[in-house]
């Protein structure tokens, strides 16, 4: 075994390499910078720039989906070069750098170019990051692996909304002064992911690295990789962006001071499930844990759809967090599960286009039907696109089955 090898063979805790723990602290520091500015941002774009509900869908759609399309890009070129890490740093670096640009905005046009930049950062990183997670990670650990390291991104992700609001109360409702400071965590995330992970030696020739993608490589990615991609890019149709929780929240009488505890019940529910049931999807058919998520969001829909208060609201909200803890982790260990190991990166990237595809069109649904019709049925339309996915998710359960027996 060389050194490299060696190196993330030794553990923070039995099975685990250590880098799986460096890489999800990465990702909570980075999530504590994004979270200290996402969380406040919807409220910020509609009460201080003037922003429309429809405005704060297509700035979210419009930049995940540029993130998603990033991905398929840099995933494809980590598969190329045999090199993750370094792309990794790469996309971390300008997501911390890019934070300067939401204090700066005078107007929601800016706003976009900051989310545009930002989430550039985000699908630079995204895809090698979560190949490099199965690279370090032992087959038979993988949805623990992906469960921690979605679990620590997670509690970035309520600890972010928790010092936002707590920053907003000591600096009397200062968005710019917030988002400045969220640029501390950001750079911690940088200097974490430089010195604490090693990435395996990769088989993979440099020489390819000029290679353009192939049909023939896409072919080999198989059936039931696309059966995962057409799962994942249903659910993302059918939960939209996490902004139209917050409008909802405040909508149902939330203070503004408050806005923030919508994001922090989600993701402490999030972070709570999401390791717990990675592990379970070890001993037990991925797909048929999945399903569950599936049922998770349907009931957090028709939740949001028909609560009258803020408790209601929250309710929901905490279910939400569930199906995200049930579905987001294992949908990335059935995309390791199902992609030969030298087209990892690309399987990720085309797995994170397709969902993004599919947020920027759920975003803006989600705003037309707010503005035309109200909250009630943006959710309603989640709740039938979740149910279209769920019996494309029991179809999965089928495959694998039929594949297992072969």
């Amino acid at each position: 075994m060389d050194k490299a090898n060696q190196a993330v063979a030794q553990t923070a805790s039995p099975g685990l390499p250590r880098g799986i723990w460096a890489l999800g602290l990465v990702s909570m520091f980075m999530d504590i910078s994004s979270e200290m500015i996402h969380s406040l941002l919807p409220v910020f774009l509609v009460t201080v720039l003037g922003a429309s509900a429809v405005t704060v869908g297509i700035i979210e759609g419009i930049g995940e989906a540029t993130a998603s399309i990033s991905k398929l890009f840099s995933g494809w070129l980590s598969d190329r070069l045999g090199k993750r890490k370094a792309l990794t740093v790469i996309g971390y670096g300008l997501g911390a750098l890019s934070k300067p640009l939401f204090a700066l905005a005078p107007t929601p046009s800016w706003v976009l170019i900051a989310r545009f930049s930002d989430r550039i950062g985000k699908g630079i990183r995204g895809a090698p990051r979560d190949a490099l997670v199965g690279d370090l990670a032992p087959p038979g650990l993988r949805g623990a692996a992906y469960g921690l390291r979605q679990s620590l991104d997670t509690v970035g992700a309520f600890a972010g909304p928790l010092l936002a609001m707590a920053l907003m109360a000591l600096f009397a409702d200062d968005f710019r002064l917030v988002f400045w400071l969220a640029v501390v965590p950001g750079l911690i995330a940088v200097a974490i992911l430089v010195l604490g992970v090693r990435e395996p030696a990769q088989a993979r020739p440099l020489a390819d690295a000029r290679v353009p993608i192939r049909w023939s490589e896409l072919g080999r990615l198989g059936r039931l990789f696309w059966g995962v991609v057409a799962v994942g890019a249903v659910l993302t149709l059918a939960r939209f962006s996490e902004a139209f929780l917050i409008l909802r929240a405040e909508d149902a009488g939330l203070s503004l001071a408050l806005i923030p505890l919508v994001l922090v019940v989600m993701n402490v529910v999030y972070a709570a499930s999401a390791y717990p049931i990675g592990a379970l999807s070890d001993r037990y058919d991925r797909t048929l844990v999945l399903a569950a998520g599936f049922v998770a969001l349907i009931l957090a829909d028709i939740v949001l759809a028909l609560a009258s208060g803020i408790w209601g609201v929250m309710f929901g909200i905490g279910l939400w967090g569930l199906h995200m803890g049930m579905t987001q982790g294992l949908l990335a260990a059935l995309v390791a599960d199902t992609a030969p190991i030298d087209l990892r990166g690309t399987a990720f990237g085309l797995f994170n286009l397709a969902s993004g595809m599919a947020l920027l069109l759920a975003s803006l649904i989600a705003g037309l039907l707010w503005e035309l019709v109200g909250p009630s049925a943006t959710f309603l339309a989640g709740a039938a696109f979740t149910a279209i996915g769920l019996v494309g998710t029991v179809a999965l359960v089928g495959r694998r089955a039929r594949r297992r027996l072969d």
